[in-house]
């Protein structure tokens, strides 16, 4: 065999070397990646944050470029002494701003003063317009430096939110916004005054349109529209003053795009997007309403310069008095209306304030004072006052008078949040309930079907297990800001005349603005016969037949539910029962005890048990309790009628609308109660809810949800 097929003997020497040098560079390089790795993820969410935040200075530098070489360019072509000054002393202040940042940590100051002089340099930018300039190449370079600003402002606005670098907080404007829509303001007092008014009163509005969009307000995105129509085409052009029209969409854009994105991005919810309203003093918000009403008087006087105009005379003045007419009804019932909510409001503060320590969110407690209702019918009311709006400016407009655009740009924002308040909280907030719960502690039953009282030894134990049944029900009741009728223990059992008037009695409640409640909850601990029916004194008996015929009688054609809760040894009959019931919303919840169990293990289920843990469910978010692991002792059970999923909040009728009427509204303005009874019937969707409420039946009979949300704040469960 020829000698190259053999290793040389160095070759086999040097192997083991070979090995142990490969081994030791793959340990390090593993050892290298392993920390890069981990270093990679400590440090990916900072660089992330980073890398957002130098794509905004980026976007800064280049408008502040933009600026500067657009103001060099207007100086240079007309020698005028005061540009040269104010770009000057422009460029000392942002310089004075630089120093307080980095060398005396005063970061609000800094931020404050350069954002104003952002504004008001913009707004030097806009106004200073000539057409001499359209041919320098510098004037070309600025826009395109403007047009790179506004792609570098929109993207690093976008990039944050997708990122998740941006904190919503409850805010109507930020300090950022609100300095430099006053720095454009104060560029506008170079022209004339009248000028000068028409631009601060459409910054003015242009700041009630942000406000609008970060409220999420449902007309927001219809208005701006209407805002960049007007003032684009019709507001500037009709001041007669050459513009920018690129330091105007810049500055424009610049303002616009967070609010507007945040109509997508933000999680806020909306008493958390009105906190800032919503949680103000009583006098704050007086006063808000009083000013409201001012501009709308003031914008009613402006449109009244219409009639000036003698050459259409034919079809102004007739226009005006019918339109101005309808207008001045609207917009009583739109600040009778807001002076209703705030009153309603103050209510809630009341109650908010002193339910403080018991975790009571604002939330919970407008829906226990029926402000829902009040919302739904104030939405059509403000949304007609909307419309008039709308239509008088249209018959009144004035193409030549800023002023009046200006005024009527303000307006619609305002009338859009107000009717944005509304409809948001006729969606979300919960409705009205009422609660009577019903205890009484026998635990055994004679032969003929009438309870026997315990004997003497247990009754301490009844007692107290009785009074911790009371406790917990008072405290769902309490957490839930449920309406509480009444709690009833009785030792000797109640007779069934009398549970019959005190439960019809409940069954009649109504809320203190008229209609019936939206839900009833009726709660029973005691003892019961096999077939679930109630034992009462006197051998009598409660059965699901006899309240359900009481329900139909109270409840008529409204469209409230009845929730009957039962902490006793046989619910599973009326549970299983009331899943045939097919005219009435009514669930029943109740529980099974395990008949055979493990002393040593587990104590033996007792009355009380379970309402202590379905309370403590519904009334601790930290709660714990597992309804469906095995070996429970006590297992929850629940069922619903056939169309319980049809149910929806109580919407307001037409009766419900004339009594609403005739409690806030003067006699004058009836005629309005069947422009809001028609608006309410509009039905434009019932083909896709339709179809949307056949499935919610079939998931409710065939796939029974472990855990059914009642709209209300708290959970109908089973095991």
């Amino acid at each position: 065999m020829k000698p190259e097929y053999f290793l040389s003997v160095k070759w086999v020497e040097a192997l083991p070397a070979v090995y142990m040098c490969r081994s030791l560079r793959y340990c390090v390089s593993h050892c290298l990646y392993a920390a890069m790795t981990r270093l990679e993820e400590a440090n990916r969410e900072v660089n992330m944050h980073s890398s957002v935040r130098y794509l905004g200075y980026l976007a800064r530098i280049n408008l502040l470029v933009a600026i500067c070489m657009g103001l060099y360019v207007r100086w240079e072509k007309t020698a005028d002494a005061l540009i040269l000054v104010i770009f000057i002393l422009g460029l000392f202040v942002l310089g004075i701003a630089s120093i307080l940042y980095y060398y005396f940590s005063m970061e609000t100051a800094s931020l404050s003063l350069s954002n104003l002089w952002f504004g008001f340099l913009l707004g030097l930018l806009c106004f200073l317009n000539n057409s001499a300039f359209k041919m320098d190449v510098k004037e070309e370079a600025t826009k395109y430096l403007l047009l790179s600003a506004i792609v570098l402002r929109i993207l690093c606005a976008l990039v944050e939110r997708i990122c998740g670098c941006v904190h919503h907080r409850p805010t109507l404007l930020t300090t950022v916004e609100f300095l430099e829509l006053v720095g454009f303001a104060i560029a506008s007092t170079t022209m004339l005054v009248e000028k000068s008014l028409s631009i601060i009163l459409l910054v003015l509005a242009l700041a009630m349109l942000i406000i609008d969009l970060r409220m999420k307000s449902f007309l927001a995105i219809p208005n701006l529209a209407i805002f960049g129509a007007i003032a684009s085409l019709l507001f500037f052009p009709s001041l007669q003053i050459p513009t920018n029209p690129f330091a105007l969409a810049c500055f424009f854009s610049c303002l616009i795009s967070d609010p507007l994105l945040d109509v997508y991005f933000s999680g806020l919810s909306v008493t958390e997007r009105w906190k800032p309203y919503l949680y103000r003093g009583k006098i704050c918000r007086r006063l808000s309403v009083i000013s409201v009403g001012v501009i709308e008087l003031i914008f009613f006087i402006l449109a009244a310069f219409k009639l000036r105009d003698l050459d259409l005379w034919y079809f102004v003045i007739p226009g005006f008095s019918i339109f101005g007419i309808f207008w001045m009804i609207c917009h009583v019932i739109f600040f009778i209306t807001l002076w209703g909510f705030h009153t309603k409001l103050n209510d809630c503060h009341k109650v908010y304030y002193t339910h403080r320590a018991e975790n009571n969110s604002l939330d919970r407690v407008m829906a226990s004072k029926g402000m829902r209702h009040f919302c739904l019918i104030s939405e059509q009311l403000v949304f007609f006052s909307l419309v008039a709006t709308a239509v008088l400016g249209a018959v009144s407009w004035q193409p030549t008078n800023g002023i009046f655009m200006s005024a009527f740009l303000i307006v619609l924002p305002l009338e859009s949040m107000a009717h944005g308040l509304f409809h948001e909280l006729g969606n979300c907030l919960g409705g009205t309930c009422v609660g009577y719960a019903v205890v009484i502690p026998t635990n055994f039953c004679s032969p003929d079907g009438q309870p026997t009282l315990l004997p003497p030894d247990h009754v301490q134990e009844l007692n107290l297990r009785s009074t911790g049944m009371l406790n917990a029900i008072q405290r769902f009741f309490a957490y839930h800001m449920i309406e509480t009728y009444g709690c009833d223990y009785s030792t000797s059992g109640l007779t069934f005349d009398t549970l019959h008037s005190k439960i019809k009695s409940f069954l009649e409640l109504r809320t203190a603005d008229g209609p019936r409640h939206d839900t009833y909850i009726l709660y029973y601990s005691g003892h019961s016969h096999g077939t679930g029916e109630w034992a009462l004194a006197g051998g009598d008996a409660l059965r699901l037949d006899t309240l359900l015929e009481w329900w139909r009688e109270k409840n008529g054609t409204f469209c409230s539910r009845l929730i009957i809760v039962l902490d006793c040894e046989n619910s599973q009959p009326w549970v299983k029962e009331v899943r045939k019931v097919n005219d009435q919303y009514v669930a029943v919840q109740g529980a099974e005890m395990a008949k055979v169990v493990d002393v040593e293990e587990a104590d033996p289920p007792q009355l009380g048990d379970f309402t202590r843990q379905w309370v403590e469910y519904n009334c601790n978010p930290d709660s714990n309790i597992s309804w469906s692991e095995k070996g429970r002792t006590v297992r929850a059970m629940y069922g619903v009628s056939k169309h319980w999923s049809d149910y929806t909040l109580h919407l307001p009728t037409g009766s419900d609308v004339a009594k609403h009427w005739m409690m806030y509204f003067p006699r004058i303005t009836y005629p309005l109660v069947h422009l809001a009874n028609w608006f309410c019937g509009l039905n434009l969707f019932w083909v896709c809810k339709a179809c949307f409420r056949c499935l919610k039946r079939l998931k409710m009979s065939w796939f029974l949800p472990t855990v059914l949300d009642t709209g209300q704040g708290f959970k109908l469960v089973k095991s």
